[in-house]
């Protein structure tokens, strides 16, 4: 909808799912995109999620069930558009009668006043109720419902102690969350929008009812961009970006709230995850990660500024470690945690005593009062992030006359053109064009790139043909691609965001990495 002059429709502050998502659903409805991001893609909260697509089952007790309706409707429509970074999962919920409510829930509050008796326990015909609705809720078509299973003698059983004796199994999915990022922003930008990452808006000023914003790159240059309207998808500095970049007199507040996650050794040899209830009513999930490794999260804690970088606790560290403890035969510590990682959730902030209580729901406002208007994104969650998307444009509506009506269900993402079922297939045909490849590495590419997975291979015979090995089986033709397609910059940027490679790397191959990035992206920028 550009008139032709240079002025863009929309300027998109932040580079998380949020932003991306909705710079894609514009440049799909014919709206000039551009999108600044400070950091890398997918630098914040969006690389640092539990990294599940799922329904929400505990917001049930919160009776949010909007949320948990449209979480679990989502599901199934990215996962038929994704079906190579996100995956069907099945979940174990070991049940004992000591289980009990997080006290500031709804429906534990309601439980004490009408069954005092009950002190706080979480019965197991309320898990059952809860199940049943999560199974129903959301029109599910692929993914199988809840079963009651043993914990004796089975590979589930087998790393929880024995006084756990049955488990309600139950789905969900996983999804690579930061690489769900880039995919969104490469399909923003081949339908039109700008892209730009580490680059700062450092001022927004409205004249004459359009955006006059300076943005600051990271090679020192500065630009103006001209924008008819504002979306400040900024995450943890959605508030900041009000306050002194737009300048907003809006009263709208964010929450920042921490969630931190550890990894350890694999714990257990089968491919289901647990969902673990805590003696305090929380609850923590450990799931199947990397093939090698197990994830263990969430925590929720109050995080006051989001310039302070977020980090895993000692303190919650050992929590983590002591809430599994009260499931697993063979307890951890310290000494099993290779990895940690924490990221910032910025919810709407809602007056909700505790972090737990706080809604996951998003908020979308739309601001007038500087006179050029800027849609304020708050909250959200990942699974829902492309309803957050559609619902911002349908907000964009007003500022936009005639802008056409929602595309994006049950549109394939960059390399999700291919069937849900269809990941073993793409690496059978991987591996008969290219025999050098190991079933795992070839594995790896498939569910990294889908049916681009091909493309990074090229006419490659030999494993040399693609190119310096930095380890782990990244080589330079993969690199190449993701510098050129995808954003990558840095070392970082491949190893932690595009995969998880770090957790396989050496220094020594992190360093040769970050050495051959710098150098080809000086030899590119020297020859434009």
């Amino acid at each position: 909808m550009d008139d032709g002059g240079d002025i863009r429709d929309l300027l998109v502050i932040g580079g998380g799912i949020n932003g991306c998502g909705i710079a894609r659903d514009a440049a799909g409805r014919g709206l000039s995109v551009t999108l600044a991001e400070m950091n890398d893609l997918a630098s914040a909260t969006s690389s640092a999620s539990t990294k599940l697509f799922h329904g929400g089952l505990r917001y049930l007790e919160y009776f949010e069930f909007r949320l948990v309706r449209e979480s679990l409707i989502e599901r199934e429509a990215l996962l038929r558009a994704m079906p190579h970074i996100s995956w069907p999962m099945r979940f174990v919920l070991p049940y004992h009668r000591d289980m009990r409510f997080e006290s500031e829930t709804p429906t534990s509050k309601l439980l004490n006043t009408f069954m005092p008796w009950m002190k706080g326990r979480r019965p197991g015909w309320l898990l059952r109720t809860g199940l049943f609705m999560y199974d129903h809720l959301g029109g599910r078509k692929i993914l199988p419902g809840t079963t009651t299973i043993s914990l004796h003698g089975t590979p589930e059983g087998a790393p929880l102690q024995d006084k756990f004796d049955t488990a309600f199994e139950y789905s969900d999915c996983w999804v690579e969350d930061s690489r769900l990022v880039a995919l969104n922003a490469r399909d923003a930008e081949a339908r039109g929008a700008r892209v730009l990452t580490r680059t700062k808006v450092l001022s927004a000023e409205q004249k004459d009812g359009i955006w006059d914003a300076r943005l600051g790159h990271e090679d020192g240059r500065t630009e103006t961009v001209r924008a008819r309207a504002l979306v400040n998808a900024g995450g943890p500095w959605v508030g900041d970006i009000l306050r002194n970049t737009v300048r907003s007199n809006s009263r709208e507040g964010v929450r920042l709230v921490r969630g931190s996650h550890i990894v350890t050794r694999r714990l257990f040899d089968h491919d289901k995850c647990y969902f673990f209830q805590g003696m305090d009513g929380r609850i923590m999930f450990a799931i199947p990660y990397e093939t090698d490794f197990t994830l263990i999260g969430t925590t929720d804690q109050e995080h006051e500024d989001p310039s302070t970088k977020p980090v895993c606790t000692p303190e919650e560290r050992d929590y983590m470690i002591d809430f599994v403890n009260q499931y697993l035969m063979e307890p951890i510590g310290p000494e099993d945690v290779v990895w940690s990682y924490s990221g910032v959730r910025p919810l709407y902030d809602d007056g909700a005593s505790s972090a737990t209580a706080a809604t996951r729901d998003y908020v979308l406002k739309i601001d007038r009062s500087a006179g050029a208007p800027v849609l304020n994104v708050f909250g959200g969650k990942i699974t829902t992030y492309r309803r957050l998307a559609e619902h911002a444009l349908d907000k964009l509506g007003e500022v936009f006359d005639g802008l056409p009506g929602g595309w994006t269900e049950g549109k394939p993402l960059p390399g999700g053109d291919f069937p849900v079922d269809g990941v073993p297939r793409l690496v059978e045909r991987l591996r008969a064009a290219h025999p050098f490849l190991s079933e795992r590495w070839a594995l790896r590419l498939v569910r990294a790139y889908g049916t681009e997975a091909k493309d990074i291979t090229g006419d490659a015979k030999t494993a040399a043909d693609m190119g310096h090995d930095f380890g782990a089986s990244l080589t330079a033709a993969e690199v190449d691609w993701l510098m050129d397609r995808e954003y990558a910059r840095r070392a970082e940027d491949v190893i932690w965001r595009r995969s998880k490679l770090g957790l396989r790397l050496e220094d020594g191959q992190v360093a040769a990495l970050d050495k051959y990035m710098t150098e080809r992206r000086a030899a590119t920028l020297a020859a434009e």
